[in-house]
């Protein structure tokens, strides 16, 4: 459903998710990357563990959570990819966030 537009020329840059390596370029959203490497199941609810994916891809929905580098309850619409990022499915709730 998901594909890239000819012609859209940025820097190649690779992410991993789940220990997988997906090709994004630079620019693109953690969402954006995923769905064009056809990973549509970001998360798990907490009650049933349903899967969920990006929804409305502008930050409203939470549909999009997933683990950034170790950081649960990252939202993949609203987090720049970068280069060497990992990202991993979140279970459920994922762990709360505590401040440094």
């Amino acid at each position: 459903m998901f594909r890239r537009l000819e012609g859209a020329s940025r820097t190649p840059i690779t992410l991993r998710f789940e220990g997988r390596a997906i090709a994004a370029r630079a620019g693109d959203t953690v969402a954006a990357a995923l769905l064009a490497a056809g990973i549509e199941s970001f998360r798990t609810t907490p009650r049933t563990g349903s899967p969920r994916g990006p929804l409305c891809l502008m930050g409203a929905c939470f549909d999009c959570l997933v683990i950034v580098d170790g950081v649960p309850n990252r939202q993949a619409c609203l987090v720049p990819a970068a280069d060497g990022m990992e990202i991993a499915r979140q279970d459920g709730m994922g762990a709360p966030i505590t401040p440094s």
